[in-house]
């Protein structure tokens, strides 16, 4: 019996450690902290407060887990030098849009979005989504966001301080 118990949380344990290995040596260098303090951006004429702006890599490594997601809730995500980051959507409880752009300066466009990524409780069960061009910013919001204000692959997104 005891042996058994032991086969089981191996077999359980070994492929949950893989898959959180595998992120962490995929994932490029998130260390450093950016600071660009913006507030805002806007995307085809509207303009849309940032609910949490993630600069430090404690903050991006939190995301929106287990945070409460409203129609209203955008985040960005700033990275030091643009790359191919992925997201995955551990704690998470809502589907988002996650975007990825590229910017220099406060001007960007977007290089590749998935939408309506659903939420996800069970780390070993969570997708990871990665990016097919380098993006130094990403923004997440509510599930719908993307088509619902006409974003695309190319459309250009400016970004506010207060």
């Amino acid at each position: 019996m005891r042996n058994t118990r032991l086969v089981v949380v191996a077999a359980l344990t070994i492929p949950l450690v893989l898959v959180a290995a595998y992120g962490i040596l995929t994932q490029p260098n998130l260390a450093g902290n950016v600071n660009v303090g913006y507030t805002s951006f806007t995307v085809n004429g509207r303009t849309f407060l940032l609910s949490f702006l993630a600069e430090t890599q404690s903050a991006r490594q939190n995301g929106l887990m287990n945070s409460k997601i409203t129609n209203e809730t955008t985040v960005l995500f700033v990275f030091p030098k643009a790359d191919y980051y992925s997201f995955w959507m551990f704690d998470v409880n809502s589907s988002l849009d996650i975007i990825w752009v590229n910017a220099t300066g406060s001007i960007g466009r977007v290089v590749y979005l998935v939408q309506d990524v659903p939420g996800c409780t069970i780390a070993l069960f969570c997708a990871n989504y990665q990016p097919t061009a380098k993006a130094n910013f990403v923004l997440e919001a509510r599930g719908g966001f993307a088509k619902s204000n006409s974003i695309a692959v190319g459309t250009t997104i400016s970004f506010s301080p207060p």
